[in-house]
């Protein structure tokens, strides 16, 4: 087989879902590491009065492609941006463009999807089910077509303690859902949904369930494989350690970890959290491209899996991640945090509680009242609730381990050149957790809250504040409690004396030794 840059040489390429996190990344990667590829139409629906092509122009136009840029200048002549929106039938494409992209593509990667866990019901299943049904019915459109990639979920399948490479089948058919949520009002899908999903804790994972059966069922001829990455979070190496630009899973909670608001959350410290970097999916993905488009002639009778997860290779646990953040933000502060950073993990759901609302309601309702009694607007009582709500949400994914068998993923790196082994590099045994930690929390720093570097002395003379304050209000507190319990007893009394009294003679002592000397 030819090496992968050489495959998607002349190839013109499709990525949905371009915009999003792991479509930004793919565009990138594909273009640097294949710089040969001829061009990579992007699917990009018009928002907030930006038309698709504006939206491509300011991203190609971010820090992530600065490398790129660098290296090929006029990169952004082959991205195609294409004018389309899943929630419409068709697409939204105009004939003129379903046409164009029938007679050209070769290669399509199917990222769109939302990632939103509490997404209503009907608008996850247009999104994660309806928009991949329609790419699979342009796809089989598509003349030169070798192979389409399907980006799914490791917990597509979460209902299940040991997940293998294969595409399992859902407990609702998905047709007569389609069907019957079509003529169902809001509040009575409402109202089923707990039913309808099942066994599945959100609408997120339920309905990515149903769109991998839906890719096996209707893909027919089409050489089809499908990536199952888990936590995807910051990048390990490419193109730079740490690159993160948005809130989503983990790095909302590390953010609201560094800046001192989150200080309880409910992890198991053994449970596995199966986090990956962009970075190992793309390159995943990519290999999978070029090695299902390589096997044209020669395809396994079912579709490829590849379950893209770290937990059974290199496992890193939530109460490593909790004693990874807790460090790494105290060393290199957040700038303006509320509090120290010190997150702390509860199995227990009563205890958790409790120390949630120790810790996160009474503070906030008590800084709530500083800020009306000074003027200002309130606002950490709401931050807190959006927290919460965020936090119920990934319970079940923090609290929970699963087996995940990684065959194929085994089989696909042995299947690379060592050449390509070192330009697509999904080797999670390399990484090195403590390290990727340290650098995605700076990560979050740099290019999510756009803190400068510089502002890193400050940022750590504010943490020191805190902490004095901290001691000076615990110190208060103690002696408070202290002095209304000596009030009550004689016997505290007492000790209470004797304690004074001696400190008092221990600080005689020091005095007429320093005298002496």
């Amino acid at each position: 087989m030819v090496n992968i840059p050489e495959y998607y040489a002349g190839k013109n390429v499709l990525i949905s879902g371009a915009t999003g996190f792991m479509g930004k990344v793919l565009l990138e990667k594909l273009l640097r590491s294949c710089p040969e590829v001829r061009s990579v139409y992007v699917l990009v629906r018009s928002k907030a009065g930006q038309s698709p092509k504006a939206r491509i122009s300011e991203i190609v136009n971010s820090k992530l492609f600065e490398k790129l840029q660098q290296d090929q200048p006029d990169f952004a002549e082959k991205i195609i941006a294409v004018n389309s929106d899943l929630t419409q039938p068709e697409l939204n494409l105009s004939k003129a463009d379903q046409s164009i992209l029938a007679e050209n593509i070769d290669i399509v990667f199917h990222c769109a999807a939302t990632v939103r866990f509490s997404e209503p019901l009907k608008d996850a299943v247009q999104l994660n089910v309806l928009a991949t049904q329609m790419m699979l019915a342009l796809a089989h459109r598509m003349k030169h077509l070798e192979v389409f990639i399907h980006i799914s979920t490791a917990y597509a399948n979460c209902n299940r303690e040991l997940i293998e490479e294969v595409v399992y089948s859902p407990s609702v058919d998905y047709r007569k859902l389609i069907d019957t949520l079509d003529w169902m009002d809001d509040d009575l899908v409402s109202t089923l949904t707990p039913k309808l999903i099942g066994e599945h804790p959100n609408t997120y994972t339920f309905t990515k369930s149903l769109a991998e059966y839906m890719v096996q069922q209707e893909a027919g001829d089409l050489n089809v494989g499908i990536v199952r990455p888990s936590i995807v979070g910051a990048s390990w190496k490419e193109p730079f350690p740490g690159w993160i630009d948005n809130f989503n899973g983990p790095s909302g909670i590390f953010i609201a970890a560094g800046k001192g608001i989150l200080r309880t959350m409910r992890a198991s410290n053994n449970a596995v959290a199966d986090l990956v970097p962009v970075d190992v999916v793309i390159n995943t993905t990519l290999a999978a491209g070029w090695y299902s488009g390589s096997q044209v002639l020669n395809r396994p009778k079912s579709i490829p899996v590849y379950n893209c997860t770290t937990g059974g290779i290199n496992p890193f646990r939530w109460g490593e991640v909790e004693y990874c953040i807790n460090m790494s933000f105290k060393t290199n502060p957040l700038e303006q945090a509320f509090r120290r950073p010190n997150v702390n993990l509860r199995s227990n759901p009563f205890t958790n509680q409790y120390w949630t609302t120790v810790s996160h309601t009474l503070p906030a309702l008590l800084y709530d009242g500083y800020l009306t009694l000074m003027g200002r607007k309130p606002r950490m009582m709401k931050t807190i609730t959006r927290l919460h709500k965020a936090m119920m949400v990934l319970e079940y994914f923090t609290s929970h381990s699963w087996v995940w068998n990684t065959d194929n993923m085994a089989m696909l790196l042995a299947q690379m050149s060592p050449e390509d082994k070192k330009i697509f590099n999904f080797d999670v045994r390399q990484l090195h957790w403590a390290e990727y930690m340290e650098n995605y929390c700076m990560g979050t720093k740099k290019y999510v809250l756009n803190e400068e570097l510089s502002g890193l002395p400050a940022a750590r003379k504010h943490l020191n504040k805190l902490r004095n304050i901290r001691y000076t209000f615990n110190t208060i507190l103690v002696v408070f409690i202290w002095r209304i319990f000596i009030a009550r007893s004689q016997m505290a009394r007492n000790i209470w004396y004797f304690v004074v009294s001696l400190c008092f003679k221990f600080l005689s002592y020091f005095r007429a030794s320093s005298t002496m000397r």
